[in-house]
C-alpha cells in the first residue's frame, strides 16, 4: 500500500469511527429520550384512566357484596356505582390498542389482562342480579379485575429514569394499601347484615390489615417528601384513622368461632373507612402530580442533554477531520524514509526466520547491518528499527541453536537408554528361555512388560525431539500380533479385549510406529477409564485398508476437546518439547507425529458408553498380502475364535526386529505355568481309573505364533517339543489348564469309565 494511502488511511478511519461514535451516541441518547417521553405520555395516560376503573371496581365490590348479603335492601347505590364503573371501563379499554413498543415492559400484557377480564362483569353481574352467585363468586371475581389494575399500576411504575421510577414505587404502594382497605371493607360488608363474622373472613381482614401497615409504614412514609409527609402524618393522627385502627384491633383480638358485630359497628366502621380511604386518595393525587412533574422534567433535560451532546460532538468531529488531515500532510515527507527502511526490514526478516527453521546458519552483521540515520526523532525511530532487527535475528539464532542442540542431546541419551533397555530384553528372553519355574518365569515377565514400557517411553522422546524410532522389521506381520504387542505396553493390559475380523497383514515399515501408536492410545484408554471396565479393540479389514477401532467406558471429553485432539491429529506442530513439559497430552503428540508420517488417519469421537472412540485407519499401501510361506491359520484366529477375548499380551522369543531391538510381546501370566509340560497323547484304549491328581496341560512354546515370528532354542537349550499338529488357540489352552486345575482342586478322583481324558477342550473350557 502506498504510504499516502496509509495516511489517508489513518484520516479517514479514525475520523470515520469518530463520527459513528458521535452519531452512535446521539442515536442512544435519542432512544433514550424517545423512550422515556413515551413511558412519560403513557404513565399520564393510562395512569388517571386505571385509577378511575381500580376504585369504580373496588366500589362495586363492596356494594355487590352488600346486596348479596341483604338481597331484600334496595340496589339504588350498586345501580349508580355500575354506571360509573361502565363510564370508567370505556375510557380505559381504547388502551389496550394503543402503541406500547416504547413504553414500560409489561405493560400491554396488564392492560389486555385488564381488558380481558372486564369482559366477564356483565356476565358477573346478571348473575348477581339473578342470585346464581354468592358473595365468595362474586368477591373472587372483583378480587380478580382489581388485581388486573394493580398489574398496570406495576407496569408504569418500571421506567428509565430511576428518580421517576422510585416515585412511581411509592405510587404503586399507596394503590396497594388502597385496595387492602377496599378489600377489608368487602369482607366485612358481607358480613355486618348476619351480625357475625366467620373465622375465615376475620383470616381475610387480618390478612388485608397487615399487609397496608407494612405498605404504609415500611414502603410509603419513608419515601415521601416534606408535603407528602405532612399529609401523612395528618392522615394516621385523624379520628377517622385512629377509629378504624381500632376497630381491626378488637376484629383481629376476638378468638375463634367467629366475632360478633353489631350495627353501631357497622356505622363506625363505614363513617371511618370512607374517610381514611378519601384521605388516601388525597396522598396519591398529591404524589401523582410530583411523580408526574418529576418525569417531565427528567424528559426535558434529556432532551436539553441531547442536543447539547449533538452540537459539541458534530463540532468536535469537524475540529479532527481538520486536524488530522493537517498533520497527515506534514509527516508524509518524514515518514518516505522510515517507511522504505521498514519496508526492507520487514522483507529481510522473515526470510531470516524461514532459513532458521530450516537449520541454516546466519550471519547477523551480514543479514542486518548496523546503520547511522539523522540525529531527529525519525533517525531515532530509523535507529530503533534496525536495532530491533538485529536483536530479533540474534534471538532467533540463539533460539534455533540451543533448540537443535537440544534436541541432539536428547536424542543421544534417549538412543542409549534405548540400547541398554535393548540388552536388559534381550537378557531377559534368555532367561524365559533357560527357566521353566512358574514363579520365577511370572516375575521374569512382570520385569519384560515394565521394560517394554520403558522402551516405549524412550521412544516418546525420541520422536518429540525429532527423530523416529528406529525398531524396524523385514516381513509383514499379522494384524493380531501387532495389536497384542501394543497391549503387552500397557500397564493394565489385562483390561483390554481384542477382537480382529479375519487375517489382515501390515506392511514391515508400518509395524514399529504402528504399535507404538496403538499403545499410546491403549494407555490413554485405560488411564481415563475406571476399573475394571474393559477397553474393546476391534480391527476389520474396509475399502480403503484396515480399521482399528478402541472403545473405552470412562468420562470422555467436551465436544471443543475433541475438536481440539482432532486438529491436533490432523496438523501436528513442530513442538518444542521445553514449551509442553506440563502438557498431559504427550502422547497425543507422538501418535500425531507418528501417524502424519505414516499417513494414518486417526480420529476421536464421543462413545456411546460415555467414554471415547478412537478410530485408525491404516490406508491400503500399509495393508500387506499373507505371505506364502505362512499357513492360511497363521495368520490370525479361526471364524469361532471372533469375539473370544484374547490372552493376555506376552513376549515371545521369535525373530528381532532388523535393527536388533525386541520382537512383539505376546506372553502372559496365566501361561507361563502352561510352560511346564506339554500334554500327553491320547490313550487308544479304554483310559485306567486314575488313583491320583490329574496332571497340569503342557504347553509346547511358540506353537500359537505364526513361522516368521518363531526363533530357533538357543544351542544350550534341550529340544523343544516337536507339535504333532497346527498350534492351537492360547485361548484353548488356558482352557484346559484352567479345566484341570479346577479337577485337582476338587481332589484327586477316579475318572469315570468311558471318558477321555485328552478330551479337547470345549468352549465353556476356552472360558
Amino acid at each position: 500500500m502506498p504510504l499516502r494511502t496509509m495516511l489517508l488511511v489513518l484520516l479517514l478511519v479514525p475520523s470515520a469511527a469518530l463520527v459513528g461514535l458521535w452519531g452512535l451516541a446521539t442515536y442512544e441518547l435519542g432512544s433514550e429520550y424517545r423512550v422515556q417521553a413515551a413511558q412519560h405520555d403513557l404513565k399520564t395516560t393510562v395512569g388517571p384512566r386505571n385509577a378511575a376503573l381500580f376504585n369504580a371496581l373496588q366500589r362495586e365490590r363492596r356494594l355487590t357484596q352488600e346486596a348479596l348479603a341483604a338481597p331484600e335492601a334496595p340496589r339504588t347505590a350498586l345501580v349508580g356505582q355500575r354506571a360509573a364503573t361502565d363510564r370508567a371501563l370505556r375510557a380505559f379499554e381504547p388502551l389496550a390498542s394503543a402503541d406500547t413498543s416504547d413504553g414500560q415492559q409489561g405493560l400491554a400484557a396488564a392492560i389486555s389482562r385488564t381488558v380481558r377480564v372486564t369482559g366477564r362483569l356483565a356476565q358477573e353481574r346478571r348473575a348477581v342480579d339473578a342470585g346464581t352467585a354468592d358473595e365468595e363468586r362474586a368477591f373472587t371475581y372483583y378480587t380478580e379485575a382489581v388485581e388486573a389494575g394493580t398489574e398496570v399500576f406495576a407496569a408504569i411504575s418500571r421506567g428509565a429514569d430511576g428518580e421517576v421510577t422510585g416515585l412511581s414505587q411509592v405510587l404503586f404502594d399507596l394503590n396497594g394499601a388502597v385496595d387492602m382497605i377496599n378489600r377489608e371493607d368487602a369482607v366485612l360488608a358481607r358480613s355486618w347484615p348476619s351480625g357475625r363474622l366467620s373465622d375465615e373472613d376475620r383470616d381475610l381482614v387480618t390478612d388485608a390489615v397487615g399487609t397496608h401497615e407494612y405498605l404504609l409504614e415500611s414502603r410509603v412514609a419513608p419515601n415521601l417528601n416534606a408535603e407528602e409527609t405532612r399529609l401523612y402524618t395528618a392522615m394516621t393522627r385523624s379520628e377517622e384513622w385512629r377509629a378504624r385502627a381500632e376497630l381491626e384491633e378488637r376484629l383481629q383480638a376476638s378468638g375463634g368461632g367467629g366475632v360478633e358485630l353489631s350495627p353501631a359497628r357497622a356505622r363506625e366502621w363505614r363513617a371511618s373507612a370512607d374517610a381514611s380511604i378519601a384521605r388516601l386518595e388525597e396522598l396519591i393525587g398529591v404524589h401523582s402530580q410530583v411523580s408526574n412533574a418529576a418525569g417531565a422534567a427528567g424528559v426535558q433535560q434529556l432532551k436539553l442533554y441531547l442536543y447539547s451532546i449533538a452540537a459539541l460532538g458534530l463540532f468536535a468531529v469537524v475540529m479532527v477531520v481538520l486536524m488530522t488531515w493537517r498533520l497527515t500532510t506534514l509527516l508524509r515527507r518524514r515518514v518516505l524514509a522510515v517507511h522504505g527502511q521498514a519496508q526492507d526490514l520487514g522483507q529481510r526478516l522473515p526470510q531470516v526466520v524461514a532459513r532458521l527453521v530450516q537449520g541454516e546458519n546466519v550471519d547477523v552483521d551480514a543479514e542486518v547491518p548496523e546503520l547511522s540515520p539523522a540525529a531527529d526523532e525519525f533517525g531515532e525511530l530509523s535507529r530503533a528499527l534496525n536495532l530491533a532487527g538485529r536483536t530479533a535475528v540474534h534471538t532467533a539464532v540463539r533460539q534455533a541453536e540451543q533448540h537443535r542442540g537440544f534436541e541432539r542431546l536428547l536424542q543421544r541419551i534417549a538412543r542409549r537408554t534405548q540400547l541398554l533397555i535393548g540388552l536388559q530384553l534381550k537378557k531377559l528372553d534368555e532367561l524365559e528361555r533357560r527357566h521353566e519355574d512358574p514363579r520365577l518365569l511370572e516375575d521374569l515377565f512382570d520385569l519384560d512388560h515394565l521394560t517394554a514400557r520403558l522402551r516405549r517411553y524412550e521412544e516418546n522422546l525420541v520422536i518429540l525431539a525429532g527423530g523416529q524410532p528406529r525398531r524396524r522389521w523385514r516381513k509383514p506381520v499379522p494384524l493380531l500380533d501387532v495389536l497384542r504387542a501394543a497391549q503387552g505396553e500397557v500397564q493394565d493390559y489385562r483390561r483390554i479385549e481384542i477382537d480382529v475380523e479375519g487375517r489382515p497383514w501390515i506392511s514391515e515399515r508400518a509395524v514399529g510406529p504402528l504399535i507404538h501408536i496403538l499403545a499410546e492410545l491403549m494407555e490413554n484408554a485405560t488411564a481415563f477409564s475406571k476399573p475394571p471396565a474393559p477397553v474393546e479393540v476391534k480391527a476389520a479389514p474396509v475399502s480403503r485398508g484396515v480399521v482399528v477401532e478402541m472403545e473405552d467406558r470412562g468420562l470422555g471429553m467436551a465436544a471443543e476437546q475433541y475438536e481440539a485432539v482432532n486438529a491436533l491429529m490432523q496438523a501436528p506442530p513442530q513442538m518444542d518439547v521445553m514449551t509442553r513439559a506440563d502438557d498431559v497430552r504427550l502422547g497425543l503428540y507422538v501418535v500425531a507425529r507418528l501417524s502424519a508420517g505414516l499417513g494414518l488417519q486417526v480420529e476421536l469421537r464421543p462413545s456411546a458408553f460415555g467414554g471415547t472412540r478412537v478410530i485408525v485407519l491404516v490406508p491400503q499401501d500399509l495393508v500387506a498380502e499373507r505371505p506364502r510361506s505362512v499357513p492360511d491359520a497363521a495368520g490370525g484366529p479361526t471364524p469361532e475364535d471372533a469375539g473370544t477375548p484374547l490372552p493376555p499380551p506376552r513376549r515371545h522369543a521369535g525373530p528381532r526386529p532388523a535393527d536388533g531391538s525386541d520382537d512383539l510381546p505376546v506372553r502372559s501370566r496365566g501361561q507361563a505355568m502352561a510352560d511346564v509340560a506339554a500334554p500327553a497323547p491320547a490313550p487308544t484304549g479304554p483310559p485306567a481309573p486314575r488313583t491320583g491328581p490329574v496332571p497340569l496341560p503342557r504347553r509346547t512354546r511358540q506353537a500359537n505364533l505364526v513361522a516368521e515370528l518363531r526363533a530357533p532354542a538357543p544351542q544350550d537349550a534341550p529340544d523343544p517339543q516337536t507339535p504333532s499338529s497346527a498350534p492351537t488357540r492360547s485361548g484353548a489352552t488356558i482352557g484346559a489348564f484352567q479345566r484341570q486345575s479346577r479337577k485337582n482342586r476338587a481332589g484327586a478322583r477316579p475318572s469315570a469309565p468311558g471318558t477321555d481324558q485328552s478330551e479337547p477342550p470345549t468352549r465353556e473350557d476356552r472360558g
